[in-house]
Order: structure tokens, then sequence, then C-alpha cells
């Protein structure tokens, strides 16, 4: 579980919970799913990541990464994935926590005037976005755990770095020892 809480009570009407824990999908793009943690920095400030991942490979399609958890920090990778899912023959759903950004009306509006589903976790129940939350582990596991702070330019380089890593080399047994670029690569040449 991440150490930023950004739950500041029902602000504006909450998503139902379209996913439901059923995180599998065989399409790409169908399911997509976010939220925000933070890491402390050597120089005394706070980095927060704000990724949008594809449930269907593990992939993260964008992400955002500021000093600051604002609006524009979420609406700025959400932008992106609209862009890389508009084409997708099936239609997006986008699952997140009940943080305020998600609430917000910019960002309702903007899933509405793409056609995306909303979909939100329950209240205070981090199992029903676990797929972000593994990645978050994994992450601070791998590259932030029991290495010195860095400063928040150092830490933004390194977690950039890892992240194209993530998607482009390190491999996945349940995706066929291969990496989620791999992956939706090989998967879309079989099936053309």
């Amino acid at each position: 579980m991440t150490g930023y809480r950004s739950y500041k009570g029902t602000i504006a009407t909450v998503a139902k919970n379209r996913i439901h824990r059923r995180f599998n999908t065989s399409i790409p793009y169908q399911k997509l799913i976010m939220d925000i943690t933070e890491f402390k920095c050597s120089d005394g400030r706070k980095l927060y990541l704000s990724p949008i991942m594809d449930m269907y490979n593990g992939e993260n399609l964008s992400h955002g990464i500021g000093m600051h958890p604002t609006l524009d920090f979420v609406m700025k990778p959400l932008e992106k994935a609209l862009q890389i899912v508009k084409d997708s023959r099936y239609r997006t759903t986008i699952h997140s926590d009940q943080g305020w950004h998600y609430q917000h009306k910019q960002w309702v509006t903007t899933l509405k005037e793409h056609k995306v589903f909303q979909s939100m976790s329950r209240k205070g129940n981090y199992l029903d976005n676990s797929p972000m939350e593994n990645f978050f582990g994994l992450l601070k596991q791998e590259m932030y755990y029991d290495v010195p702070l860095r400063t928040y330019e150092e830490l933004k380089r390194d977690i950039e770095l890892y992240i194209d890593y993530y998607n482009n080399k390190r491999i996945k047994q349940k995706l066929a020892g291969m990496s989620p670029v791999q992956y939706r690569l090989h998967t879309s040449q079989q099936a053309a």
C-alpha cells in the first residue's frame, strides 16, 4: 500500500466499481488502472508518480512525475493514454481509487468525451487496486528501498529508466517469458 493518500472524502460523484477485481483481460487497452504513490528525496522534497497501466499485459502506457499531486499531474498522463487507446476496437474502462483527482469534474468530463468508462475501488480498499499496488511494490523493491535517498532529479531519472526497463526488458512468467511490450507486439502479430 502506498504512503500517499489522495482521498479527501466525496467531493463529487463516486463511480461504481466496474472491475470488481476482475483484473485479467485478453484484450489490449480494455482495462486500465492507475494510482499515485510518493517517494522521499534526499533534498527534502517529495516525488509523486502516477502511472496508467494496461491490465492486459501490465504495460505502463503513460505516467506523471511531479513534486505536487495536482490535477494537471494526473490529467497529462490521462491525455497521453487516451491517445494510445483511441483506436481500440473495444471500449476502455479506467479504474482508480476514490482520490479527489478522479472525482474532479475535469477528469470525469474528459473520460466521457472519449467514451471511456470510469470505475473506482471501494473506499479504503487497496485490494481493489492491487495490480497497481503490486507494480508500486516491485518498483520500490527493485530500485528504491535499500538504496541511499536520491535528489528529486536523480530519482525522477531513475524512475523513468525503471519504467522503460519494466515495459521493454523485465520478463514476466505469466506473459510467456516476455516483457509487456514484447508480449503486446507478439500477440498483435499473431492476431494479424
